[in-house]
């Protein structure tokens, strides 16, 4: 798997994956939820991180990763593609090359935990608000 950085002109297919990515896992987000994040995403989150992803033969982007100082704010991966290796790739080249070392997950989201704490991470502390003062907690990890 090649990992690659991403255009601007891919923004709109990251959104699409990310869209995807959470409604296969973000149960507890409804849809007011969803479309409150998707402009968000798109016009400010995207372009406060540095960016990878990892593309098949067929240019289709099949998981992305985000990071800010040291942070990992964002990982997400087609459903279709979940399970194949795409996630721990991009969370592997975080730590390797953009030096990340912590994350932030929300605790609904046990496979997101679950996942991290297989590729070393620890819990180190909680908040009961997500970045948006919303009720859903988060989860401090770090290696």
């Amino acid at each position: 798997m090649k990992i690659q950085a991403v255009a601007k002109e891919d923004h709109q297919e990251l959104v699409d994956l990310w869209e995807a990515s959470v409604r296969a896992t973000h149960d507890f987000l409804s849809e007011a939820d969803i479309q409150f994040l998707k402009p968000l995403i798109l016009n400010d989150y995207l372009d406060a991180v540095t960016l990878r992803c990892i593309k098949d033969g067929s240019n289709t982007i099949l998981g992305f990763l985000g990071v800010a100082e040291g942070n990992i704010e964002m990982l997400f991966v087609l459903p279709a593609n979940r399970g194949q290796g795409v996630g721990k790739t991009l969370t592997r080249y975080a730590i390797e090359e953009l030096a990340a070392t912590k994350v932030d997950v929300n605790e609904q989201n046990p496979q997101a935990l679950a996942f991290y704490q297989k590729l070393g991470f620890k819990v180190t502390g909680r908040s009961p608000l997500d970045g948006q003062g919303k009720p859903f907690p988060l989860l401090h990890l770090s290696l």
